[in-house]
């Protein structure tokens, strides 16, 4: 894997714990159950495509 190739995988694993971290946020803050279970899902979906992209190094 060529060092630019590297470089766009660690912007990637920035952006989906970027997207964690805000979605996790506004689940402990929203007061719709069922906002919370979407934003919820947004985490966990946001963490499975980070485990894909740390698979890739």
């Amino acid at each position: 894997m060529s060092p630019k190739e590297l470089l766009y995988i660690e912007d990637a694993l920035g952006h989906t714990q970027f997207l964690m971290t805000q979605c996790r946020n506004a689940a402990t803050q929203l007061t719709d159950p069922m906002l919370r279970q979407q934003a919820q899902q947004l985490v966990n979906g946001n963490q499975k495509l980070f485990t894909k992209f740390y698979e890739l190094v």
